[in-house]
C-alpha cells in the first residue's frame, strides 16, 4: 500500500524516497503535487514518463524558505521581494531567470524557472527533510483532472508513485497563479489561487502574455488541459436539449438556474464564495466521473477574482471536447 497518512514518520520516509531519486505525491494548498528532487535530472525525468507529460512543458520548483529563491534565480527588483513577503507561502509562482544549478529538464530548455513556496505544513516539511527543492506538477495523468485529495492521485497514478502522502483535502483547490518577470515588467501566465486584483494591489498593473503552445514558459498554458474523462461543455438550453437522452451531470455556481431531468447536479458555492467554489471545482468533477455520467455541463461564471482561474480551467477542459 503506497498511500499513507502524512505523519512525521511517513514524511521522513517520503523524504528518503526523494533523496534516493524516487517520486512522492504530496499535498499542497492548491492541488496534490508529484514530486522529485528538482536538482536530479534522472529523477525529474520519471515525472514526465509517469504522467506522459510533454518534455517541452516546464515544471515548478517548490522551496520551503523564501531566501532559497536566490539560490536558483537571478533578480534584483524589489517588487519581487514585496511579492514573496506578502504572498509566500501561498499560491503564487514566479518565473524568473534561472541559475545554472537548475537542470534543463525542469525548465524545458527555457532560460527561466518557475518557483513557489507552498502554504502547507506537509509540503514544507517534506521539502525541508529532503534538503532539496522539489520539482512537481500536479499528481495526475497529463491533461486530466487535477487531484485535490489523495484518493484522486491513487485513482490516476496508482502504484506508479513510490509513496502518496495523504494530507487531506486541498484548501485552495486550483493551481497557483503564475507570474513572469521580464524586462522589468510582470506578466500573468496562468490565473490561479491568488487573484490578479490582489497582486495588482501589491505591485501595480500586470500584463497578459501569449506564449507559443509548443514552447510554454510555465505549466497550464497548453490549449486544453484539466479535462475529465467525460465530455465537458458549458451549460445552455441548447446543450441540455442536444444531450437529453444522456445521463447529464450539471455543475451550477450558486443555485439551480435551469431545471431539467439531470442525472446528477452539484453547486460550487451556495453562498457565492469564490474560494469555496474554487476548492470544490476539481472535487466535483472527480465525483461526476465516479458517478459515470455521460456528459458534464457547467454554468459559466464571471471572470473576476478567483472566477478567472475557475473559468480558465473550465475553458481548457471544454476545449478538448
Amino acid at each position: 500500500m503506497n498511500l499513507l497518512q502524512a505523519t512525521n514518520k511517513n514524511i521522513l520516509k517520503a523524504s528518503e524516497i526523494i533523496k534516493s531519486g524516487g517520486l512522492v505525491a504530496f499535498p499542497t494548498e492548491t492541488v496534490y503535487g508529484l514530486g522529485a528532487d528538482g536538482l536530479n535530472p534522472i529523477a525529474v525525468a520519471k515525472i514526465f514518463d509517469i504522467k506522459k507529460r510533454p518534455a517541452f512543458n516546464p515544471l515548478i520548483l517548490h522551496i520551503s524558505n523564501k531566501n532559497k529563491l536566490h539560490d536558483f534565480t537571478h533578480y534584483s527588483d524589489e517588487r519581487i521581494d514585496s511579492l514573496i513577503e506578502k504572498f509566500w507561502p501561498g499560491p503564487l509562482t514566479l518565473v524568473l531567470r534561472k541559475k545554472e544549478i537548475v537542470p534543463e529538464i525542469v525548465t524545458a530548455g527555457n532560460d527561466t524557472v518557475a518557483v513557489r513556496m507552498p502554504n502547507h505544513n506537509v509540503a514544507l516539511e517534506l521539502i525541508n527533510q529532503s534538503g532539496t527543492p522539489i520539482a512537481a506538477p500536479s499528481a495526475n495523468r497529463f491533461g486530466h483532472l487535477s487531484p485535490t485529495e489523495a484518493e484522486h492521485v491513487k485513482k490516476s497514478l496508482g502504484s506508479k508513485v513510490d509513496l502518496i502522502l495523504d494530507g487531506g483535502k486541498c484548501k485552495v483547490g486550483v493551481e497557483s497563479t503564475i507570474l513572469l518577470y521580464k524586462d522589468e515588467k510582470f506578466f500573468l501566465l496562468r490565473p490561479g489561487g491568488l487573484s490578479r486584483e490582489e497582486i495588482e494591489k501589491a505591485i501595480g498593473k500586470i500584463e497578459f502574455v501569449s506564449t507559443s503552445a509548443d514552447k510554454p514558459l510555465a505549466p497550464g498554458q497548453l490549449p486544453y488541459h484539466y479535462s475529465p474523462e467525460i465530455p465537458l461543455h458549458f451549460l445552455s438550453e441548447e446543450t441540455i436539449k442536444s444531450n437529453s437522452t444522456k445521463r447529464i451531470g450539471v455543475l451550477f455556481f450558486t443555485r439551480t438556474t435551469i431545471e431539467g431531468n439531470f442525472y446528477s447536479q452539484k453547486i460550487l458555492s451556495p453562498s457565492g464564495d469564490m474560494k469555496e467554489a474554487a476548492a470544490n471545482l476539481f472535487r466535483y468533477l472527480h465525483e461526476f466521473e465516479n458517478e459515470k455520467v455521460d456528459i458534464i455541463l457547467v454554468e459559466p461564471i464571471k471572470e473576476e477574482g478567483l472566477g478567472m482561474a475557475i473559468m480558465d480551467r473550465l475553458k481548457r477542459a471544454a476545449k478538448k471536447y
